[in-house]
């Protein structure tokens, strides 16, 4: 009998096939799994930018309804203007301070600005008299009824806000 025309009597995939499509596969699986972390990282930064234009828009509401004045309380202030008719101000993250899962208001002074946050993912910080300077993580004096609003990001730096 020739070898050359004999047919193969089993049907089906060599092993080579198997474990090719084998490792396609989990190539593609490790690219998701590395991709997603970052893409869920970036939606929370989004949301936290999101969040800190509803802070610079309620502000502004408020220094119109109050003369120009600035809030004194700004705990207060996110209850009274952030958190009305249902809205929420959350952290993306769901980070807690205490029992609740809002953001945490913490002024800085003068002295204290160019210090790095990194970890307080949850923490808006304010310097009341000064207002964003030309780079998102900088702040500059701005006179006395302005104030302004830093957050950091997961992504690394921090995204400022001021009236």
């Amino acid at each position: 009998m020739n070898v050359l025309t004999k047919e193969r009597g089993a049907k089906g995939f060599t092993i080579i096939e198997v474990v090719l499509v084998l490792a396609i596969a989990g190539l593609i699986f490790l690219m998701v799994f590395i991709a997603l972390p970052a893409l869920q990282r970036n939606q929370r930064d989004t949301q936290r930018k999101n969040d800190m234009g509803r802070l610079q828009t309620a502000l502004v509401n408020y220094t119109n309804s109050n003369r120009g004045k600035l809030p004194t309380n700004y705990e207060t202030f996110t209850k009274q203007y952030l958190i009305t008719g249902g809205d929420s101000f959350i952290d993306p993250s769901g980070a807690k301070t205490g029992n609740a899962t809002t953001y945490v208001f913490d002024e800085l002074g003068s002295e204290e600005l160019d210090k790095s946050y990194t970890d307080t993912q949850n923490t808006i910080f304010y310097t009341v008299g000064y207002s964003c300077g030309d780079t998102s993580s900088t702040v500059k004096a701005g006179g006395s009824r302005k104030v302004a609003f830093r957050l950091a990001l997961e992504g690394g730096g921090y995204h400022c806000v001021s009236n």
